[in-house]
């Protein structure tokens, strides 16, 4: 079976309008492109088929998530805010998120795309997918829009795997550089969700993302948060996915792993300070597939987070694509020698110290 891929032009309309990276333009301000731009995204499909990738994938048609779908993750208040501001100019649905005109139902347009790929993987007509949305998701809470994102694609989707396709367990390895905090926070007490976030330590959302965020009732145990000291290369990722990540899939063994990416943890990006490169994009979805070949039968859903380096993102993009596909296009990334170059990409101490006490957290993730 083929990989599938999930993208719409439509995507790259949701119109975040005139900023300064993230601050609103107005004087002292100059105006200039919102951080969170078509695109990171639009350049990313472009690369795929620039590369020859792109026509020996499976291509997936989203449709627009539906109420009922919705309202598993988001309250009928805020879904009602969405809709009813829809034709506005702009709109913010909450702290750092924005809409322009048509963004509510492009914003639907990306949860039904999400949950689209989970149909494709679970019904057996691709053997693992990519959906490509946009606007990101996994900041979104029950009750508003945050961090640029509007609904909570990844959380949407991972519902409907267990509602619809009845499945028991589910597990969620976001390594968006910032926490994935409403995804946590929609799984908080569920405990057929395993909700894993690997990110820079109070970097955004500042006051959420700790070790002791563990979930409540049920789903006590079953979030792992592995906050990251700013700095972190290829060496401290590989540590985190050998001694926590991986540990912890092959503990709960879900039926489907939904990955939140982001690729703001690469080493050019203007919203995060880690050192990451298509090297590790690539060595970070090979771990993946293994542990998830062992325990769900290789089932992957990856939905696009964030990563605001026009420049740098298409290549991590491409590295996970060729990844998970299991084709080389032979496209050579030009950032990769750059950035692999950085001083200190190895294990550090400070990190290794942070990544044992995060793996502390396994002790109390129940045994399936």
């Amino acid at each position: 079976m083929a990989t599938g891929f999930l993208w719409h032009e439509l995507f790259a309309w949701h119109n975040t309008g005139n900023f300064a990276l993230m601050a609103p333009y107005g004087f002292p301000v100059q105006p200039g492109e919102h951080v969170e731009h078509p695109e990171t995204k639009r350049r990313l499909r472009n690369l795929l088929d620039a590369s020859g990738l792109l026509r020996q994938l499976t291509l997936l048609e989203p449709r627009p998530a539906t109420d009922a779908e919705i309202l598993r993750v988001h309250s009928q208040q805020y879904l009602r805010s969405v809709c009813d501001h829809n034709d506005d100019l702009a709109w913010q649905p909450g702290p750092s998120a924005v809409m322009g005109r048509g963004s509510g139902d492009i914003a639907r347009l990306a949860a039904g795309g999400c949950i689209e790929a989970v149909d494709a993987v679970l019904q057996g007509r691709v053997r693992n997918a990519y959906a490509l949305v946009r606007p990101p998701g996994h900041h979104a809470t029950r009750d508003m829009g945050v961090g640029f994102c509007v609904f909570g694609n990844a959380a949407i989707a991972g519902m409907h795997a267990l509602e619809v396709h009845g499945l028991d367990r589910i597990a969620y390895v976001d390594f968006d550089v910032h926490h994935g905090n409403g995804t946590q926070e929609a799984f908080w007490e569920d405990a057929r969700a395993l909700t894993i976030s690997m990110h820079q330590d109070r970097c955004f959302p500042p006051d959420s993302g700790g070790r002791n965020e563990r979930g409540a009732g049920a789903g006590y145990g079953y979030n792992i948060n592995i906050p990251l000291p700013p700095g972190c290369g290829t060496g401290a990722y590989q540590a985190a996915f050998t001694r926590v990540v991986v540990p912890a899939l092959r503990r709960f063994r879900p039926q489907l792993i939904i990955v939140p990416a982001g690729f703001d943890a690469g080493g050019w990006d203007p919203l995060g300070r880690m050192m990451l490169s298509s090297t590790t994009y690539r060595s970070l979805t090979a771990s993946l597939m293994t542990v998830a070949q062992e325990v769900c039968g290789g089932r992957i859903v990856v939905t696009h987070e964030g990563g605001y380096s026009a420049a740098s993102v298409p290549f991590y993009g491409l590295a996970v694509m060729e990844t998970l596909s299991g084709i080389s296009t032979g496209v050579r990334d030009p950032f990769q020698p750059l950035i692999d170059g950085f001083g200190q990409q190895e294990l550090q101490p400070h990190q290794d110290a942070a990544i044992r006490l995060a793996g502390e957290l396994l002790d109390g993730l129940p045994l399936i």
